[in-house]
């Protein structure tokens, strides 16, 4: 007997050791094997807080939950805590691995920890089924087993190097929700081939939402029918005892903020956000109509429209982004139009790139935000490329910075420099610009980002293992909305075409009688009255102002 078993573990069954069968044996092994719904049911154990070990008795959405894994490549379900969804996961990756062969399952997790966890309970439901049922042990560890028949099964945490150059049957991805956007984005772009390689893998994504991130993006994308995944939401009331009343003592115990997220399953940011929850509920993202190399485009450049580019610069060490959003601020309420994010281009090649789309959107206005590196990259583009409609700061004693462009002074300098004042006020106008639909922008990134911009001490930042360097783009923008130095540049913009309008008029009212070369150039022209009109009044001549 001490032969059989898997290093003295009497549960376990050792690799090749002979098995008798009964017809009784093979009958219900084929019936485990086509029926998985049968199988859970009948052979999982686990175990009960109150009881200890008892069978899997699964609720009506569990076992819709395994049919549709069992049937579908691709599935993605939204639930609430508390519902067993790890447990109904792990009880269908072990029928996988049992009743296939040579498949290779990834349980992964956002900690490794977490992983090994959810392993560990696939194993001790393995450790209980019959002998008979079960495949002999090649290996067993807290990380990963093999068994006799070529099956694998492994935990690590979610990571773009997890399942790097291996090609899995089924990966399953727990509380993805909670992993990092970037992570999250660096996971799938590494796993993509290892899904594609094969006919028939399986991705099973299983969470609880958490603000406006990855697991949103791709359970709305679902919901739409924009990718391959199946939809499967769990309310809280199919689980049976949660009714009205278990409701409000929950909420009690807790709330009503908590229980929206964590079993409404509502997609709502981070406590103390910038923007109301209920506004950050209604943002809807769409796709962008172009996409390259952290460049999205979503409108093109229209000619004659202004635009007004804010950068938030980045070392380029790959954990804050190098960032910067366009805007159109030809009408009301203002547009995002375009948005760029990397963290991995490095300062010296950003001027280049934000200058490219500058001159692309009509050689728009750019402000940037220099407290670090972003003095080296203003500075380039100023200086070295010689673009002309930097903005610029002056220190203006107790009123703070004032932006313009092109004037000189003691106390100036290309960009703003963020400072409390300059984001408390920026912060305060971004707030009332979104929330009034005066702002608007469809952009997945910075949605995801304004649900976790919230309040600290007396500021407002990313929550822990988040970014906001599209969020403060955007506060960048908000304040210098608030400028007279903007209200002056869109005043001119409107006597631009207030003046043209009045040209036109009096080019009408003196064509039969023409106009009289006076030797002026196209800049200026004399109207029947004798005036001299000169346009640059209305055009460059009224961007400058006199800092003196």
């Amino acid at each position: 007997m001490a032969q059989e078993v898997y290093l003295g573990n009497p549960n376990l069954k050792k690799a090749n050791t002979p098995i008798e069968f009964s017809e009784e044996h093979i009958r219900e092994f084929l019936r485990c094997k086509e029926d998985p719904i049968y199988f859970t049911r009948n052979y999982i154990k686990i175990v009960s807080l109150d009881e200890g070990l008892v069978s899997f008795d699964m609720y009506d959405f569990q076992e819709k939950l395994i049919d549709r894994f069992h049937n579908n490549r691709f599935n993605i379900c939204k639930m609430p805590r508390q519902t067993g969804k790890s447990t109904t996961c792990i009880s269908y990756l072990l029928h996988y691995a049992v009743f296939n062969d040579n498949v290779n399952i990834a349980v992964l997790a956002n900690k490794a920890s977490t992983a090994r966890d959810l392993l560990g309970r696939l194993q001790l439901a393995y450790e209980n089924l019959p002998r008979w049922m079960q495949q002999g042990i090649i290996s067993w560890n807290k990380g990963s087993l093999e068994l006799e028949n070529g099956s694998k099964i492994s935990a690590n945490s979610t990571s773009s190097s997890a399942v790097r150059g291996g090609s899995y049957n089924v990966i399953f991805l727990d509380e993805f929700a909670f992993i990092p956007n970037h992570i999250a984005d660096d996971f799938f772009a590494s796993v993509y081939p290892t899904i594609t390689s094969g006919q028939s893998t399986k991705v099973i994504i299983v969470s609880t939402p958490r603000g406006m991130n990855h697991f949103y993006r791709m359970w709305h994308d679902a919901e739409r029918n924009k990718n391959e995944y199946v939809p499967t939401e769990v309310h809280w009331s199919e689980v049976p005892g949660r009714d009205a009343i278990w409701k409000e003592q929950t909420i009690a115990n807790t709330s009503e903020q908590q229980f929206k997220i964590e079993f409404e399953c509502e997609f709502l940011g981070s406590v103390n956000t910038l923007i109301n929850a209920s506004k950050l509920k209604n943002l809807v993202f769409e796709p962008p109509k172009t996409r390259n190399a952290g460049l999205d485009i979503y409108e093109t450049p229209v000619k004659e429209h202004n635009y007004i580019i804010t950068v938030d610069v980045a070392r380029g060490l790959g954990n804050d982004y190098s960032a910067f959003i366009v805007f159109d601020t030809t009408q009301f309420p203002y547009k995002v139009v375009a948005k760029y994010r990397n963290n991995e281009i490095k300062p010296m090649l950003f001027p280049n790139i934000i200058l490219d789309v500058a001159k692309g959107y009509n050689n728009a206005y750019l402000l940037i935000e220099v407290n670090d590196i972003g003095d080296q990259v203003a500075s380039i583009i100023q200086y070295d490329l010689e673009y002309e409609n930097v903005l610029m700061a002056s220190m203006r004693g107790r009123a703070g910075q004032i932006v313009g462009q092109g004037f000189s002074g003691k106390k100036t300098q290309l960009g703003v420099r963020m400072t409390a004042a300059v984001k408390k006020l920026g912060c305060s106008n971004l707030k009332t610009m979104i929330e009034d639909d005066k702002l608007l922008t469809c952009d997945y990134e910075i949605i995801s980002e304004l649900t976790t911009f919230a309040q600290k001490h007396n500021s407002f930042e990313a929550e822990e293992g988040c970014n906001d360097d599209l969020a403060m783009c955007l506060v960048i923008f908000a304040w210098l909305v608030a400028q007279d130095y903007f209200k002056e540049m869109s005043d001119s913009d409107i006597r631009k075409r207030i003046y043209e309008e009045q040209k036109n008029q009096i080019e009408q009212d003196m064509a039969p009688f023409g106009f009289i070369a006076d030797g002026l150039d196209d800049t200026s022209f004399v109207d029947k009255d004798g005036d001299t009109w000169h346009l640059d009044e209305y055009g460059d001549r009224s961007y400058m102002w006199d800092y003196m």
